[in-house]
């Protein structure tokens, strides 16, 4: 008997600080953008509104569901005057390397950004790289009863693995954000903390950023160790 192939991976991919250098070129104006909304929104000071964002990023995971959920902001208001980002194009770089090995990589491939969808698809349009995954899951698919879920939370990857129709054992999560990673390993999915393009370890309180957290199943420096350890 002919012995049966194993089912593909299904690979989800973060985008900023994953698959491009967004520390260096979107993030620094995305927090200029965000703290000018807050202030222009809630009348804050620039000391008050920096000091809110980063609240409500640590308790929530995203800037954007405090805001919404203590000040009546809307979503999608917020989220295209914050990234419009003139001239976002001609700064975003990746590295080759993960793209070749992207592209020579088995399986499903998506994209599981927090970011907007036309941030996200722009970046990808200025990677090249838009090619190489069946769609783009953006802040806007992940909508729950009416309201934002975005990652880190556990429902909406349970839901996105029903829309996908596959066990989450057949998941990896490609993220630089340790959160993100740890609700990702409590629904089953395995996990890649990519570390390319990453300043510290975001969201890793109690580890080092050499360290490997129990809940992650590789630390990578590049992609092409995807197909290595988990291909």
């Amino acid at each position: 008997m002919t012995p049966r192939r194993a089912a593909p991976r299904v690979w989800l991919f973060d985008l900023d600080d994953t698959l491009h250098d967004a520390s260096t070129a979107a993030m620094p104006r995305l927090h200029i953008s965000f703290g000018e909304y807050i202030q222009q929104h809630l009348q804050l000071t620039k000391e008050e509104s920096d000091a809110l964002r980063r609240r409500y990023w640590l308790r929530y995971g995203a800037t954007l569901l405090g805001l919404v959920k203590h000040h009546g902001v809307d979503a999608a208001h917020f989220l295209h005057h914050t990234h419009l980002l003139p001239g976002l194009e001609a700064t975003v770089r990746g590295h080759a390397h993960d793209f070749a090995a992207l592209r020579r990589l088995r399986g499903r491939k998506f994209i599981l950004t927090n970011a907007p969808r036309a941030y996200a698809l722009r970046v990808l349009g200025a990677l090249g790289i838009a090619h190489h995954f069946e769609a783009v899951f953006s802040i806007e698919d992940m909508r729950m009863f009416g309201e934002l879920r975005p990652k880190p939370d556990a429902r909406m990857l349970r839901r996105l693995l029903v829309r996908l129709r596959v066990p989450a054992g057949r998941c990896v999560l490609v993220e630089d954000t340790l959160q993100h990673q740890k609700a990702a390993r409590r629904v089953g999915m395995k996990t890649v903390w990519m570390q390319r393009w990453s300043r510290g370890a975001k969201g890793a309180a109690g580890y080092r950023f050499s360290k490997q957290p129990p809940y992650v199943d590789v630390r990578a420096r590049r992609l092409a160790v995807l197909a290595q350890r988990l291909g």
